[in-house]
């Protein structure tokens, strides 16, 4: 069974009207509104809301016990200013869907409308529009929500477009799909002086001057492999913008990237005795932000991807996973069988986060067809 013209078309409006109205992570209310909305005309067994934040959850049932199998889709969009004269573009100044979750939507709800007509032989889907995931912050708040257990999965499945992929062709592996990152914010605390005496106060310019070498130094990239570490200073500040002022505050972004968790508690464990180091004189405070578990594909879940892709005529594309970037539905493979799906978005498409991006509609009906193809190998 597959939607038909007329449905994918439906799909294809709701996901442009999506588009234009878009919410960054935890601002999701409208969005997830809308999706409720959406998710109602299918009398689904189960509605959660409210989820780890604005996530919207729906359950749809077989006739026999068996399995949970969750389907994992985005409600936010991203603090940049689209560009471009397509009719559906963003109507929020500075905030736009760049990274194509509003056509990630519409496949889950395009998967829901299949699950509606044709619910499963056994067993649970769960169809889930999380919240937060451009901050790493989305998949742990909806694992910790209590409403969580009532839809505790055996199997968590998610895709995300990829520019730079051809379309019709995918990336998939058991093992390492995304790195594991996180932002360290380092906040210096000293004492302003005059320019014409700087020795009366505490300047966190020279610190924050050997930090950037010295951090960077402990990540410079290379194969994406065990052992990968890449640390990037993202953001520098100090001081007022004036001549005749000595710096007495400042601080310093870096992002710290892995391809492995393990690898990435002993580059934190590093980067802090470097800042630690460097204190001196300086009041000193350091928050974590944005925090990613790195992505690794479970065999079978990735089996079960790839059987989908071949049967659908799909290419498997080799030395494009993992990928550097993050991706916060690693944390469901702690609680699941979990693989993350890469599906080509066209290779000169407008990258990721882009302010030219917009999703390709074409791929609406190809990831339903995988994501149902999944789910009916798991329950009939």
């Amino acid at each position: 069974m597959v939607l038909d013209q007329r449905e994918i078309a439906a799909l294809i409006d709701w996901r442009r009207t999506v588009h234009q109205w878009p919410e960054i992570s935890g601002e999701e209310a409208q969005t997830a509104a809308t999706v409720v909305a959406a998710l109602h005309l299918l009398a689904p067994d189960e509605i959660l809301t409210k989820l780890g934040g604005h996530g919207v959850a729906a359950v749809f049932a077989g006739r026999e016990a068996g399995p949970t199998v969750l389907f994992r889709c985005e409600l936010d969009a991203l603090p940049i200013a689209e560009i471009g004269d397509r009719p559906h573009r963003s109507r929020i100044v500075g905030k736009a869907h760049l990274c194509g979750h509003d056509g990630h939507m519409a496949i889950i709800l395009g998967l829901a409308q299949m699950l509606a007509q044709c619910r499963p032989r056994r067993g649970r889907v769960v169809v889930l529009f999380q919240p937060a995931e451009e901050t790493g912050a989305g998949a742990r708040a909806v694992i910790a929500d209590p409403q969580f257990v009532r839809i505790r999965p055996d199997f968590a499945f998610a895709l995300h477009n990829m520019p730079g992929i051809a379309m019709g062709a995918a990336a998939v592996n058991a093992g390492p799909m995304a790195c594991a990152s996180r932002g360290l914010r380092i906040v210096f605390a000293g004492k302003t002086a005059h320019a014409a005496m700087p020795e009366t106060g505490v300047s966190p310019a020279p610190a924050i001057a050997r930090l950037i070498p010295a951090l960077t130094a402990l990540g410079t990239g290379g194969p994406l492999e065990s052992g990968f570490r890449l640390v990037t200073v993202t953001h520098a500040r100090f001081g007022e913008p004036a001549f005749g002022i000595a710096p007495g505050e400042g601080e310093l972004w870096v992002t710290l990237r892995t391809v492995l968790d393990r690898d990435m508690a002993a580059l934190h464990r590093e980067a802090m005795a470097l800042i630690d180091a460097e204190a001196g004189g300086l009041g000193m405070t350091v928050t974590v932000h944005d925090q990613f578990a790195g992505c690794d594909n479970d065999p079978e879940a990735g089996g079960l991807v790839t059987a989908a892709l071949d049967r659908a005529g799909i290419t498997l594309v080799q030395g494009r996973t993992p990928m550097r970037a993050s991706e916060d539905f690693g944390l469901f493979g702690s609680v699941s069988k979990a693989a993350l799906l890469l599906l080509g978005a066209g290779e000169s498409h407008a990258a990721l986060h882009n302010p030219d991006y917009d999703f390709p509609d074409e791929m609406i009906a190809v990831g339903i067809g995988l994501f149902d193809d999944i789910g009916r190998q798991l329950l009939g």
